[in-house]
């Protein structure tokens, strides 16, 4: 797959900044070129392939994007309300699908759009970036091995304050706004996912889960924190918000040290290289283990799509649909703990 004319062909369906990222990404690859861009004008698909030394292809409307024969997998980076429409219309249209978080607005949607993807054979995967990067693969190895010892306590961040803009999406519960739908699945993942790892596993779903939240006057979450617990005796502090600037990192603790991850969900976007800090019991400084990619985050992830067609499931660590499932019902528990829901759900 790694000549040019075998190398994966992506479109891109939406021209938010986050499919900026994505192209930026896939034209940095091993695996894949981006041939097409839907929009829902031409002037804006015209716009956003010049921004990228001309897409050759560029449609006035995702439909047509998707009846692109020159199309092998789309990317969705719509707002999360049209995630679930153009999932199953990429389905059916039988392309492979990369879909921007969360893929659903909660599980019933997750498992519509997962049973589609199955139905017309083709590959799924929901986009967490971070869980394709080499900082990923190195702190799975780090917790494999021992480093931490144990795996007793998990804690992450993603918060930050949008500003106030009650028709941005950020805050608009009409497009499904709110902390724990836009970056709680980070957190959230990340501690499945290391939990999973400490317990012999790919991923863990919660036993339990508490939280506490404050919903504004557009009827959204705009900052929530939630407390966890995992098999194996396991427990997370999770926190996440579009309101509310607050560290965002992620820290896990063990029987025999601690792992401080100071960037744990844009690691080295264009490549280069980051510090990850282990502090073992007693000891004060902690060692700097550095991590160097000449991958390109968005790549990365680019490249874990194009290796799970070839394989037909996606290649640990990247989102599994198991794992996406796991997460979905995750994310529907923290928000029925604060009495968040969405209109038609």
């Amino acid at each position: 797959m790694e000549e040019a004319q075998n190398r994966l062909r992506w479109g891109i369906l939406a021209t938010g900044s986050i499919a900026s990222s994505f192209v930026e990404g896939v034209m940095n690859s091993r695996l894949g070129k981006v041939v097409a861009v839907g929009s829902r004008s031409q002037e804006s698909a015209d716009r956003f392939a010049e921004q990228f030394g001309g897409i050759p292809n560029r449609h006035p409307s995702y439909q047509d994007l998707l009846e692109n024969d020159d199309v092998d997998a789309v990317y969705i980076a719509t707002p999360h309300p049209m995630h679930k429409e153009w999932a199953i219309k990429a389905a059916q249209a039988g392309k492979h699908i990369l879909c921007e978080k969360p893929i659903g607005l909660n599980v019933s949607e997750a498992e519509e759009i997962i049973q589609t993807a199955k139905d017309n054979d083709v590959f799924l995967m929901e986009g967490y970036m971070y869980r394709c990067s080499e900082q990923t693969h190195e702190i799975i190895k780090l917790i494999k091995d021992g480093a931490i010892g144990q795996v007793k306590s998990i804690e992450a961040s993603f918060s930050f304050d949008i500003g106030d803009n009650p028709d941005g999406r950020h805050l608009n519960k009409a497009l499904a706004g709110g902390g724990i739908l836009d970056v709680g699945g980070y957190p959230m993942s990340m501690a499945g996912l290391i939990a999973g790892v400490a317990n012999g596993e790919t991923f863990s779903e919660p036993n339990e889960i508490k939280a506490v939240g404050f919903i504004g006057n557009t009827g959204v979450d705009e900052y929530t924190s939630a407390v966890v617990s995992f098999a194996g005796g396991i427990t997370a502090r999770l926190s996440c918000g579009v309101a509310l600037e607050e560290p965002i990192n992620v820290s896990i603790s063990g029987s025999e040290g601690r792992l401080f991850i100071p960037v744990p969900w844009k690691p080295s976007p264009q490549g280069g290289e980051n510090e990850l800090e282990l502090y073992k019991n007693g000891v004060d400084e902690p060692e700097l283990i550095k991590v160097k990619t000449e991958k390109y985050l968005y790549g990365a992830e680019a490249d874990a799509v194009a290796l799970g067609i070839e394989t037909k499931k996606a290649i640990f660590p990247a989102m599994s649909c198991d794992d996406t499932l796991a997460l979905m019902r995750s994310l529907d528990r923290w928000r029925e703990e604060i009495g968040l829901r969405y209109d038609g759900e």
